[in-house]
């Protein structure tokens, strides 16, 4: 059965998950499709791209049946070997779309737990439902986040949060989600909200897109040198080029963009 769906349009990328009589779980073929799908939309022409999930929930995180076989699975050769650069494959199920070169926006609803709580964190943004419920649900199954959570989730909230939801694994509502920093914005139909959003961007210039998600992945993580080096590198990649130029004369001329 189909996992994840991809569409394109208007040079948009909508990227839906599939499954939503388990509420979009992930088993293994959830893991390698939203893996695929990524790479796809990555090596497409796409300036921007919607992440949702059908149903009920965007994602309730893993597949009650993949529990069920741990007590027979030798998880070492499963998540040690790094099969995409730096990450196994559950990894990437969230890293795959910081790999995406282009805004990722993910629509939230429903339940956004476990290994769901931590693809949404792989995008750039998140919009949320007002009652969906966000949990790093890991430790009610004794175990910690391993699909990326603890790459990324440093960067958006406070220690002390991060540690009371991986401690507890009690779900969060949108409304403290959003003040927490986990989520960008609240609304009552995200996935519109998202589109709409995805649209504004795709209408800028691609190629200014692309430099600023690259140099905020930069700024991040790299000393001040490195960012200050990297925002010149950057710009001098940008002016005077086609696509700068085009913004130009699509202001001057009061019209939108078009960009080749």
């Amino acid at each position: 059965m189909s996992r994840v769906s991809v569409e394109y349009h208007d040079h948009i990328a909508r990227v839906t998950l599939t499954r939503p009589d388990k509420m979009n779980a992930l088993d293994d073929a959830m893991i390698q499709a939203i893996i695929a799908a990524g790479q796809e939309v990555a090596a497409s022409d796409a300036r921007a791209v919607v992440l949702a999930g059908e149903g009920k929930s965007f994602c309730a995180g893993l597949d009650l049946s993949s529990f069920a076989q741990m007590g027979t699975l030798d998880a070492e050769p499963w998540l040690m070997p790094r099969k995409h650069g730096d990450t196994n494959d559950v990894q990437e199920v969230a890293m795959v779309w910081r790999r995406v070169p282009v805004p990722v926006i993910a629509a939230l609803h429903g339940a956004v737990y476990g290994g769901g709580l931590q693809l949404a964190l792989g995008a750039d943004i998140r919009i949320a439902h007002p009652e969906a419920k966000l949990s790093l649900m890991e430790m009610k199954w004794g175990l910690v986040p391993d699909m990326g959570g603890m790459a990324l989730l440093p960067r958006l909230v406070r220690s002390d949060v991060l540690r009371q939801m991986t401690y507890t694994a009690a779900p969060v509502g949108a409304s403290q989600a959003e003040r927490w920093g986990l989520v960008t914005t609240l609304d009552d139909d995200p996935q519109a909200t998202a589109l709409a959003l995805a649209q504004d961007i795709a209408g800028r210039s691609p190629s200014a897109i692309r430099a600023a998600k690259r140099l905020i992945e930069v700024a991040e993580s790299a000393s001040r040198a490195d960012v200050l080096l990297d925002e010149s590198r950057e710009s001098v990649g940008l002016i005077g080029k086609a696509d700068q130029m085009e913004v130009i004369a699509a202001q001057m001329q009061g019209r939108k963009a078009v960009f080749k």
